[in-house]
């Protein structure tokens, strides 16, 4: 590979979300080859960005969306600026015009960085503070159980069939084998 290789990354932080704005701006950008997560920013594991990071050689280029996406505190995206800058790796944020490869656009960014994680600790706060008042009011939060009582039920009378794996107990339920399993274990623990 050349060394100006441009190679984007994109994220998105729950299944729900669609990565195809993000997909054709990159793409757009001239990127030779997009890496993609689906995992809240603040997660330390992610996979897509590792992998991204592994391709990344001298004088190549990392293309992202916006600066959120790389990163959601200050300290990983400093510590990714700081490695760019040791590897002579550029950032390109394509929408928030900061140019890293400067002293006053990393600045920019760490102020930004700043900000982003601002932001998110606000949100999280927001949220508890709205599950606390849902739950004084007798409200729980989180998502609906995929498995009800009455599917919870079918469960156990198909697990009385001998012929019939777990596998294809949640198949016939549509959801995955490990659903299946805490939905029993929770049903259980109740009853």
């Amino acid at each position: 590979m050349s060394s100006t290789t441009k190679f984007g990354y994109a994220r998105v932080s729950t299944d729900d979300q669609r990565l195809d704005l993000q997909r054709d701006a990159l793409r757009a950008a001239g990127c030779s080859r997009i890496f993609e997560d689906k995992v809240s920013g603040s997660r330390v594991s992610r996979p897509g960005l590792d992998l991204a990071l592994s391709h990344l050689r001298s004088g190549d280029t990392l293309v992202i969306w916006r600066l959120d996406r790389l990163g959601r505190t200050t300290h990983q995206l400093v510590g990714l600026l700081e490695q760019f800058e040791r590897d002579d790796i550029k950032l390109q944020s394509l929408q928030d015009g900061i140019d890293p490869s400067t002293a006053l656009g990393r600045a920019m960014l760490q102020i930004g960085a700043v900000f982003a994680e601002m932001e998110r600790n606000l949100i999280r706060e927001r949220t508890k503070a709205g599950l606390s008042a849902a739950r004084a009011r007798g409200r729980l939060g989180g998502r609906r159980p995929k498995l009800d009582a009455d599917a919870i039920d079918t469960a156990r009378r198909l697990m009385k069939d001998p012929d019939l794996t777990m596998g294809e107990i949640a198949e016939r339920l549509k959801v995955d084998r490990a659903t299946l399993y805490r939905a029993l274990g929770r049903h259980q623990q109740k009853g």
